[in-house]
């Protein structure tokens, strides 16, 4: 995509399948599209049928790929606990792939749920990259919900999976998590299997 913003913009509205195939080509594919833009059963319009992807290789593995895993991939500040810690393409490529096979072992399966239960901290996007390379889905609470509000959001997704962290840090106090998830999936209908 070449020109400044006014330009680009006025691209993306005025031939978007063009615009989204130009973007789309700056990404690894593992199948390409049928089409751009299938517009057969409107509104329910559908970017790229047939294509597949994965949002971790891409985030990840073609960085390592393409000689920048020394490269930082993210860098993690924490002002509550003072520290900072930066993580390069190839740590977190490691460190995401280990918990893919740890998720794997039990049991999670492309289109399966997994629910995280953590605080902002580097593992919650390991978490939601490791889903991401099985190909499961994420769902994201935040750490430090009441129990009746996780057994709320438990029901909802039905995961196969939570992970969770042992605690939460708050500026005054810490709060642990493993009571109130604990309690939550006591109440929850759809209980996990891990």
């Amino acid at each position: 995509m070449t020109g400044g913003y006014a330009e680009t913009y006025r691209r993306s509205l005025e031939r978007p399948e063009e615009f989204w195939a130009e973007a789309a080509a700056a990404i690894d594919w593992e199948r390409g599209w049928d089409l751009v833009l299938d517009r057969s059963r409107p509104p329910f319009y559908r970017w790229f049928p047939g294509a597949r992807l994965n949002t971790c290789w891409n985030a990840l593995d073609r960085h390592v790929a393409a000689g920048r895993g020394e490269r930082a991939a993210l860098v993690w500040d924490s002002p509550v606990t003072g520290q900072i810690k930066s993580f390069t393409y190839r740590e977190m490529r490691d460190a995401v792939a280990r918990l893919a096979g740890g998720l794997e072992r039990l049991g999670v399966a492309t289109g399966d749920r997994v629910l995280i239960y953590m605080p902002m901290v580097p593992e919650a996007a390991i978490a939601m990259l490791a889903c991401a390379r099985l190909g499961a889905v994420h769902s994201v609470v935040f750490g430090g919900f009441a129990a009746h509000e996780l057994a709320t959001r438990i029901d909802d997704a039905k995961p196969r999976v939570v992970l969770s962290a042992s605690c939460g840090i708050e500026v005054a106090r810490i709060i642990p998590y493993k009571p109130l998830l604990d309690a939550a999936i006591a109440e929850a209908r759809a209980k996990p299997l891990h």
